[in-house]
C-alpha cells in the first residue's frame, strides 16, 4: 500500500491584509503538519486575498506576495510537507496567477492559471493573462532577493507536473476544473495521481452540488485523489466565499470542510491509499487505451517520498454522506458569517436596523440574530479568535464574554421602528415582538413631526401642499408624499448609528444595514436614494439585496422554527406594504399593486433577463409557452412591455444601490456581476414593435400555442453558468 495523508484548507482571508493571511497560511501549516499530512493546498491567491480586484495591477502587491512567500519558504514550515501557495506573479511583462509549490525550503514548481474566470462576478482578464506554454516548462529567474535567500536562482514554470518517487502530483487551478477541457483529463493519462485545486469561489444559493458534483465525476472514471481548498467568509467585497474545502478518492467524498463557518483556519484531512487510484486504473481498460497514446505533459522530477507503506495503525478515509444545506439555511449562515466578518473587520461596534415589522426587513433582523448565535455557538466550541472579537466588539470587560446570543445582540443590534399616521398598530407589534426575540436594543419613533415640517416648508415656498391620492391628489404628490417618508428614514437612521453608541458610552460607530430584496432592485421600486419601503437601499450594506422574495418568505418560516423566532410566522403571512400611504376602510397600499406585477412574476422575469439573456422579443416568446395556457398573447405582450418598461426607466438606481451580499444568479446590481448601460430608449420602439408584430401574427392566425417542455423552464436557477432548470407552471404568477 502507498498511504498517503492529505489536507485541504479554508481559510478565512483578507484581500490586502498581508499580516493577516500569513498568519492563517501559517496556521493552516501546522494543523496539517499536527495531523501527519505530507501535502497541505491553500485557496487560490491566498498569500493577497483573491479578491484585490484592481490592486493586482499594483507592483507593491506582487512585491508584498514575494515578501510573504519568503518568509513561508525560509522558515521551517515547508519542512517535509509539499505546499501549495497562490499568489500573483510577473514573469517578462506579464502577470499571472499562480500556484507556486515548494517542499523543504525549495521551490519546486510555480504553475500559473491556464483558463481564467472572466464571467458573472470574475474580471481575472483584467488582471491575469492566461497561460497558453503547454509544451514545455521555462525557466524562471526568481527576484534577486528570493534567490540569494534560498540559494536557487530559477523554477521550472508553466503548465506541468511534479514526479515523485512514489507518486505524480500536479494543480489544477479553479475555473480549469469546469472548462470544456479540464487539465486533470490528460495528467491523469501521464499518470499523476494526486491533483490540487486552488479555488477562490463565492457562495449562491443552491451552487454547491454543482462543484461537488465536479470533484466526483473527475475522479469516477479515471481515478485519482481530488484536493479542493477554497476561501472562506467575507475578504472585503460583496461575494461570501463558502469553503467547503474536501477530498475526493475515486469519486467518493471522503473528507468534507464545512460550507459557512466563523472560523479563520479549517482542514478537511483524509488518509487514503494510492494503490486504489493504480487499481481502478489498471481495470478500466479505455483509460489504458488512452494512456497508451497520450500527449506527454511535462514534469518536474523531485527526488522525495511522499507515501507511507503498510501501517495497520493508520486507518483510511472512508466516504462520506455529503453535507448539503436548504437553501433556507444558506440564506441564514452565508449572509450571517459575511456580516460578522464585515463587522470585525469594519472597526464598527455594531449594526442598526429600520425595522418595519415587514418581510425584508425582519429576515434581515433575523440574519443578524442568526450571526449572533453562530458567535455564541463558536465561543463555546472553544473558537479563541471568535471570542476575541467579540469581546472586542461587545466591549465586554472582566473577563466577561458572550454566553446568550440575545445578550451580545443587546450590546451590538439597534433595531428601529420609525412610524408615521400611515403605519399601523400590526407592524409597530410585529417589530416590537421581533426585536425582543432577538434581543436587540429596539427603539420605537414617530416621525409626523419631521415630515410635517418639511411639507410645511414646501408649502411656504411654493403656496401648495401635496394630498395623497386617496385624498384627491395626483400621482406626482402621492409619490413625492411617500418619498419624504423614506429618506427621512434614511436621515434619522444614520444619525442614529452614528450617535446612539455615543449616547450609551460606547467606542466606535453602527453599520446601517439595508433590506431590499433582488426583485423590488429588478423592478426598480426605488427612489434614487433609497426604496421606496421603509428603509433598505440607502445604508452600508444589505444582506438580502440578491435574495428573491419568495426564497426570503421560506427563509422566514425556516427561521420562525429553527432560530426560535417564533413572531417571523406572522410576518411571512402579512401581505406586502410599504405603508407610506393613509390607511383608509375602501383602501390600502400593497406593494405589488405599486409594482404592477407579482414577485413571483419578477422572478420569472429576472432568470428570463439574465440567466437565459433574454431581450423583450425573446421573453415574450418564452413566455407564450410558459404562460400561453392561462393568458393571451396580447396579455402576455402587456406584461412584458411593461416589465422592460419600467426595468429601464430605473436601471439608473443600480448605479447607487447600497453593497449586497451576492446569493442569487439574476442579480441587477450593476457594480460587476450585471453590467448594462443605464440610460435607454424607455420605449423599446424596434422590440415592441416586433412583439405587437407577434402578437397580431398569432391572434390572425388563431395559432394555438404547443407546450414545449425545454421552453416551460423558464423558471429555472441557473449555476456556474449552466442550465439547471425546474419546471415551471401554468400560472402566469408561478416562479421558482
Amino acid at each position: 500500500m502507498r498511504l498517503l495523508r492529505v489536507a485541504a484548507c479554508n481559510l478565512n482571508q483578507w484581500a490586502m491584509d498581508f499580516d493577516c493571511n500569513t498568519k492563517n497560511i501559517k496556521d493552516s501549516i501546522s494543523r496539517a503538519k499536527a495531523a501527519g499530512a505530507v501535502i497541505r493546498l491553500g485557496p487560490e491567491l491566498e498569500i493577497t486575498g483573491y479578491g484585490c480586484e484592481d490592486h493586482f495591477l499594483e507592483l507593491d502587491t506582487v512585491n508584498h506576495a514575494w515578501e510573504c512567500l519568503k518568509e513561508l519558504v525560509l522558515g521551517d514550515w515547508t519542512d517535509g510537507i509539499l505546499c501549495s501557495f497562490g499568489m500573483p506573479i510577473i514573469k517578462d511583462s506579464e502577470r499571472y496567477n499562480c500556484q507556486v509549490l515548494c517542499l523543504n525550503r525549495k521551490i519546486l514548481m510555480i504553475r500559473p492559471k491556464m483558463w481564467l474566470a472572466n464571467d458573472g462576478n470574475y474580471r481575472e482578464l483584467r488582471w491575469f493573462t492566461a497561460w497558453k506554454q503547454r509544451e514545455h516548462l521555462d525557466d524562471f529567474l526568481l527576484p534577486a532577493d528570493i534567490a540569494e535567500a534560498l540559494s536557487q536562482k530559477t523554477v521550472p514554470f508553466g503548465y506541468g507536473y511534479l514526479q515523485f518517487l512514489d507518486t505524480a502530483v500536479a494543480a489544477e487551478v479553479c475555473e480549469e476544473l469546469f472548462c470544456p477541457m479540464p487539465p486533470h483529463a490528460e495528467l491523469a493519462l501521464n499518470g499523476v495521481e494526486v491533483f490540487m485545486n486552488a479555488s477562490g469561489s463565492h457562495h449562491q444559493l443552491r451552487k454547491l452540488d454543482l462543484r461537488v458534483r465536479a470533484f466526483i465525476g473527475a475522479t469516477h472514471t479515471r481515478g485519482g485523489v481530488y484536493m479542493y481548498s477554497n476561501q472562506q467568509g467575507c475578504d472585503g467585497g460583496r461575494l461570501y466565499y463558502d469553503g467547503c474545502a474536501c477530498v475526493v478518492v475515486n469519486g467518493d467524498v471522503v473528507a468534507q470542510g464545512s460550507q459557512f463557518s466563523l472560523r479563520d483556519v479549517e482542514l478537511a484531512v483524509a488518509q487514503v491509499d494510492l494503490d486504489a487510484v493504480a487499481s481502478l486504473r489498471g481495470s478500466i481498460s479505455s483509460f489504458q487505451e488512452q494512456a497508451s497514446h497520450k500527449i506527454r505533459v511535462p514534469s518536474v522530477a523531485v527526488a522525495y517520498k511522499l507515501c507511507e507503506s503498510f501501517n495497520r495503525q493508520m486507518s483510511l478515509s472512508s466516504p462520506l454522506k455529503i453535507q448539503y444545506h436548504s437553501p433556507e439555511e444558506e440564506i441564514a449562515f452565508g449572509p450571517g458569517c459575511w456580516l460578522w466578518d464585515y463587522l470585525r473587520r469594519s472597526g464598527a461596534s455594531g449594526f442598526l436596523l429600520p425595522l418595519s415589522g415587514g418581510a425584508d426587513s425582519s429576515a434581515v433582523a433575523a440574519i443578524v440574530g442568526c450571526m449572533c448565535q453562530l458567535v455564541v455557538k463558536d465561543i463555546s466550541n472553544g473558537d479563541e479568535q471568535v471570542k476575541a472579537d467579540a469581546i472586542r466588539i461587545g466591549h465586554y470587560t472582566d473577563g466577561q464574554f458572550p454566553k446568550d446570543s440575545r445578550e451580545f445582540a443587546k450590546r451590538v443590534f439597534y433595531t428601529v421602528f420609525m412610524g408615521t399616521e400611515n403605519s399601523s398598530d400590526a407592524t409597530r407589534s410585529r417589530a416590537k415582538i421581533l426585536a425582543e426575540e432577538i434581543g436587540s436594543w429596539h427603539l420605537d419613533v414617530s416621525i409626523d413631526g419631521v415630515i410635517s415640517s418639511l411639507i410645511s416648508l414646501f408649502q411656504t415656498l411654493t403656496g401648495k401642499r401635496p394630498r395623497y391620492k386617496v385624498d384627491g391628489g395626483s400621482h406626482i404628490e402621492n409619490l413625492g408624499l411617500q418619498n419624504i417618508q423614506a429618506r427621512i428614514r434614511m436621515v434619522l437612521a444614520f444619525m442614529l448609528a452614528s450617535l446612539l453608541p455615543w449616547v450609551h458610552s460606547k467606542p466606535g460607530f453602527y453599520l446601517v444595514l439595508g433590506s431590499s430584496n433582488v426583485d423590488e432592485g429588478l423592478r426598480g421600486y426605488l427612489t434614487k436614494v433609497l426604496l421606496q419601503r421603509f428603509l433598505t437601499s440607502s445604508a452600508d450594506v444589505n444582506p438580502i439585496g440578491s435574495i428573491s422574495k419568495q426564497d426570503l418568505r421560506r427563509f422566514l418560516r425556516w427561521a420562525a422554527v429553527h432560530l426560535g423566532y417564533s413572531s417571523l410566522k406572522e410576518v411571512e403571512a402579512a401581505p406586502p406594504t410599504a405603508e407610506l400611504e393613509p390607511i383608509r376602510s375602501n383602501y390600502s397600499q400593497l406593494d405589488e399593486v405599486d409594482m404592477g406585477m407579482t414577485y413571483e412574476e419578477l422572478s420569472v422575469y429576472g432568470r428570463l433577463r439574465k440567466i437565459f439573456r433574454c431581450g423583450p422579443v425573446s421573453m415574450f416568446k418564452n413566455l407564450c409557452y410558459k404562460w400561453g395556457s392561462k393568458l393571451t398573447p396580447a396579455e402576455i405582450s402587456e406584461k412584458v412591455k411593461y416589465f422592460f418598461k419600467y426595468y429601464s426607466i430605473n436601471r439608473h438606481k443600480m448605479t447607487v444601490l447600497t453593497p449586497s451580499y451576492h446569493a442569487e444568479s439574476y442579480s441587477p446590481e450593476d457594480n460587476r456581476f450585471d453590467l448594462r448601460q443605464f440610460l435607454y430608449n424607455t420605449r423599446w420602439p424596434f422590440q415592441f414593435r416586433k412583439i405587437d408584430e407577434l402578437v397580431h401574427q398569432m391572434d390572425g392566425n388563431k395559432v394555438a400555442l404547443v407546450e414545449i417542455s425545454g421552453a416551460k423552464n423558464v423558471g429555472a436557477t441557473v449555476e456556474g453558468g449552466m442550465g439547471v432548470v425546474a419546471a415551471g407552471s401554468g400560472n402566469p404568477s408561478a416562479g421558482v
